[in-house]
């Protein structure tokens, strides 16, 4: 299973986005070219944002073969419309209560649907997409609900009861099918809460001090440069077929060590095996071995505990 190592001509949607942001910036310094599909420019100089509604299939298969940037008008025609390298999907209604919940459910699907039906039958042979923690099946749980058990790993019976992650797991299942089809290689990443680097100081102090408000996230989050990598990473791996990866930071965000406070703050769920001291209970450990990600925004280096 090779690692690519030369930048790629990358096609981000909904890169304008709390994660897009911060991610975008992270591919470019990788040597990577970005276009962003999204519905708002994104505030870069270096990359070009085209409007493009992703639950329009036409615009998806157009999106896909355009030129990059205004400036590529100046290069000679390079003939049969170019498709990108790597398409990474993140655009999608964040969270419930945007919408109405069958337009949650209908945007989500059937934009991820387009994006990887069109990428696949373009030829693209990488594909990432966002799932999410909800899947879960505590964030957007109706009244408290517990986790089965920990770590909570991509192998784990996940069964939210909610739109948007009802909405994620279908998003799987259709990389899975488009994966096994075409034998290409799509990652979904299951991202954990993402976390600006000005959140820190605004945010984390009220969270360590008060853990009960981070059980919806498990206790874990994914700071928003990490995710750079965590992509970047992804574009590189090839030969995976299809994937789920949690995307988390290492360290779960209380001040009492990971399994003490599970034990005492969920004593129904088994603890499925050894974890480290401060494994984040959203554990990143398939994501730090099969990907080699490295965790570099610790919350710790940001805040006093």
């Amino acid at each position: 299973m090779a690692s690519s190592t030369l930048g790629k001509r990358i096609v981000f949607t909904g890169g304008s986005g709390k994660a897009g942001r911060h991610v975008i910036p992270y591919l470019l310094s990788q040597g990577h070219k970005v276009l962003n599909l999204d519905l708002v420019p994104l505030d870069n100089p270096d990359v070009y944002t085209m409007k493009t509604d992703l639950t329009h299939s036409g615009q998806v298969f157009n999106a896909l073969t355009s030129l990059f940037s205004m400036s590529e008008y100046g290069h000679p025609a390079p003939g049969p419309p170019q498709v990108p390298d790597a398409v990474i999907h993140f655009a999608a209604y964040a969270r419930n209560m945007i919408v109405p919940d069958n337009e949650t459910f209908a945007g989500n699907v059937l934009s991820t649907y387009n994006v990887i039906e069109a990428a696949c039958k373009l030829g693209v042979k990488k594909i990432v997409i966002a799932s999410s923690e909800t899947t879960y099946g505590v964030c957007f749980s109706q009244g408290d609900t517990d986790y089965h058990s920990f770590p909570l790993e991509e192998d784990y019976d996940v069964d939210p009861m909610d739109t948007y992650a009802t909405s994620k797991l279908c998003g799987e299942r259709t990389a899975r099918s488009f994966a096994r089809r075409f034998g290409v290689d799509i990652y979904a990443l299951r991202i954990g809460n993402v976390i600006e680097p000005h959140e820190y100081e605004r945010d984390f102090p009220g969270y360590v001090s008060r853990p009960e408000t981070r059980k919806r996230n498990a206790w874990s989050y994914i700071d928003a440069r990490d995710l750079g990598q965590i992509c970047d990473l992804c574009v590189k791996k090839d030969g995976l077929g299809f994937q789920v990866f949690n995307a988390t930071n290492d360290t779960i965000t209380t001040k009492v060590p990971t399994v003490e406070f599970l034990r005492k703050e969920c004593p129904g769920a088994e603890i499925t095996r050894e974890m480290g001291e401060w494994e984040a209970p959203l554990s990143n450990r398939k994501i730090r071995e099969v990907l080699g990600f490295k965790d570099v925004h610790d919350w710790r280096k940001y805040v006093k505990v």
